[in-house]
């Protein structure tokens, strides 16, 4: 498969890029070279090799959740611009 600059047109136009010649020449030349070093990858021996959704073992990282005392509501509230009845009080948002 081959990229040529009316496939660097086409895709320049869906994304309403304008491109000189000279950069669909550039475009061109780099997309092809990408293409050309993917096919090395169907030289590859693939037998026997389990597709993965990614290349590390993923493993939870989150700590288990435990009870801890909170810090007293009054040094809490020590932070707030205004509060009521040992809550924050903030403006209406709704009315």
């Amino acid at each position: 498969m081959s990229i040529t600059i009316k496939d660097v047109e086409h895709v320049a136009n869906l994304a309403r890029l304008e491109l000189s010649e000279s950069e669909k020449e550039q475009f061109s030349g780099q997309l092809n070279a990408i293409l050309k070093y993917a096919e090395k990858l169907n030289g590859l021996d693939m037998e026997g090799i389990e597709p993965t959704s990614h290349v590390l073992p993923l493993a939870n990282v989150m700590r288990e959740d435990a009870v801890k005392l909170s810090w007293p509501i009054e040094k809490v509230l020590l932070n707030a611009p205004e509060e009521e009845n040992g809550q924050f009080k903030v403006p209406a948002v709704l009315e």
